[in-house]
């Protein structure tokens, strides 16, 4: 396979320098995408690259989609609005490590394992999004217990719905590729079942592990629930829960990696 790592590193940056230029991105992400964006071009080829966009861009467009309906419960999050450095590797450091591995062992499992990654954190940035504007209150998904939006672990029917759309969206950007490449469609339809699959399973242990061993912060002044040390009114939190390692990044990560081994093991069952 032929490597071309400037076409990849021109090509990212241009379109990182707009995401940029839409605040989608701060200066640290700016860098994370080009990074991601040059391994996955030069190593898993343009098919790879165009899922990691499908969920830039949706995922981009959603965060500003209402978002000042989404201010009050998104004093919540560790982090919102353009992404850093960090939370670009979180979402798409895997799939650039996955895309380097196909170029090296070829096997359909790469591409499995991929698809699964990608459908997860867009399942993941669906569900947050969307679910947040839901009219009814989240449930947690460990007890059902009503909780406030914006909570850790909590789900919504519309949060739900919308990781499940998500998933579908990237299995059916990644069928349309390949039937760019070789129109046998029925050899195709499995990567959709894999991302429909992967994504979803893959965005409820996120909210497991968020209702669970995330940690969590209490601001004493505000009287509220965060997952930042530091809250948004400026003062330093205390800490309430959950392991001091595992922050959202950390659970995005994580949940990232059951979805490509998810998507792996049913690219090995159909795919051969």
């Amino acid at each position: 396979m032929e490597v071309n790592i400037g076409l990849g590193f021109l090509i990212s940056a241009l379109i990182a320098a707009a995401g940029y230029k839409k605040r989608a991105l701060t200066p640290g992400g700016f860098w994370g995408a080009v990074l991601i964006g040059t391994l996955i071009i030069s190593f898993g080829g343009w098919l790879w690259f165009a899922l990691m966009l499908v969920f830039f861009v949706s995922s981009s467009l959603l965060t500003r989609y209402r978002r000042e309906e989404k201010k009050t419960a998104g004093q919540k999050f560790a982090k919102g609005g353009p992404r850093d450095f960090i939370q670009t590797l979180a979402n798409g450091g895997l799939g650039a490590v996955l895309a380097v591995l196909s170029s090296i062992f070829s096997s359909p499992l790469w591409f499995g394992a991929y698809v699964g990654a990608m459908a997860t954190v867009n399942a993941d940035t669906w569900a947050t999004e969307l679910g947040i504007l839901s009219r009814r209150l989240p449930r947690l998904i460990i007890n059902g217990a009503q909780v406030p939006p914006g909570t850790s672990g909590g789900i919504t029917r519309v949060g739900f719905l919308a990781s499940v759309s998500a998933s579908l969206l990237i299995g059916m950007a990644a069928v349309t590729g390949l039937l760019i490449k070789t129109a046998a469609l029925h050899s195709h339809l499995w990567i959709a079942g894999a991302a429909l699959i992967s994504g979803t399973l893959g965005g409820l242990l996120d909210s497991l592990l968020g209702a669970t061993g995330q940690v969590m912060y209490y601001c004493e002044k505000c009287r509220e629930e965060t997952e930042a040390p530091v809250h948004s009114c400026g003062r330093h939190a205390l800490q309430i829960r959950g392991k001091n390692w595992l922050n959202n990044d950390g659970v995005n990560l994580i949940s990232s990696v059951f979805g490509a081994g998810l998507g792996a093991l049913l690219a090995i069952f159909w795919a051969g």
